[in-house]
């Protein structure tokens, strides 16, 4: 088994619902455990278009299934809650990044592991600490207040 880290975040509609029934969508998935979920954070939308706040954590998995068919999983619980994908940074109901897997290195078209903006996500940064995940060379410098 592999020990993951998935962000989620959400800001349409009933957000902590989107979250919550995305988190007993990964429960039911062939090969994943939920482990831990850290709090979940009100933070401020990023990019520039205008859009409500989001609802972000972070939550700790583990996996025997590949990288790419844990996308495909998390592909499939964001199309079943309802994400349209449009322009990026757009509003959402549910999103969910592989955020690690394990200490593994990918970069192809579909998938970057570790993700690439975690550095630029203070609340992914958060939700890492809170869980422990602190040897990450994102992580070490985080101040949690």
């Amino acid at each position: 088994m592999v020990t993951c880290y998935i962000g989620v975040g959400s800001n349409i509609g009933d957000r902590r619902k989107f979250i919550d029934d995305s988190i007993a969508e990964l429960k039911n998935v062939q090969g994943v455990s939920v482990m831990r979920i850290s709090s979940i954070y009100e933070t401020l939308p990023v990019g520039d278009m205008p859009q409500a706040k989001y609802m972000n954590g972070v939550i700790e998995i583990e996996t025997n299934i590949s990288p790419k068919a844990l996308l495909r999983e998390l592909n499939r619980i964001e199309d079943a809650l309802g994400r349209k994908r449009t322009v990026k940074n757009a509003p959402r109901t549910i999103d969910l990044d592989i955020l690690y897997y394990g200490d593994e290195k990918i970069k192809d078209k579909d998938l970057i592991i570790p993700h690439p903006m975690i550095g630029e996500r203070e609340f992914v940064l958060r939700g890492l600490k809170e869980l422990g995940e602190n040897d990450r060379k994102y992580i070490k410098d985080v101040d949690v207040r």
